[in-house]
């Protein structure tokens, strides 16, 4: 399966690393926004929900996987979760395990996005390979 678009640079890193601290605490509206842009190569859809409310430590992320299922995803300083089966879906009574990053999240829910991440890190190490030659 080929890859659609092609990653960003840094292909493995996590959330934290890019994260956005207004004093001490992380703005999660930003940081959704990081996530998505960090991994929408390898999902049919993915972006910040505009009908949930956000707040400086909770963002909400709607993701339809390559095979067709869509989740509410949860951004706290916990990590990410899924708290729905649907955009903009938020289950109060949700107890699913938090991820520490979007890339362990995906890897459980979608074959498809470990296949296109796989692509994606072959490309990258053959286009380094070539630049080396």
């Amino acid at each position: 399966m080929d890859v659609d678009c092609q990653p960003e640079e840094s292909v493995t890193s996590s959330f934290e690393e890019d994260c956005v601290v207004l004093g001490s605490v992380k703005d999660m509206s930003l940081e959704a926004e990081a996530v998505v842009k960090d991994v929408l190569f390898a999902v049919d859809e993915m972006h910040v929900s505009q009908s949930l409310n956000s707040a400086s430590d909770v963002a909400y992320i709607n993701v339809e996987t390559r095979e067709g299922n869509r989740y509410c995803l949860e951004l706290t300083e916990a990590g990410l979760r899924v708290v729905g089966y649907a955009f903009n879906q938020v289950d109060e009574d949700s107890n699913t395990q938090y991820h520490e990053t979007v890339y362990s999240l995906l890897d459980k829910l979608s074959p498809g996005y470990r296949e296109a991440f796989g692509n994606a890190l072959l490309q990258r190490l053959e286009r380094l390979k070539q630049n080396g030659q």
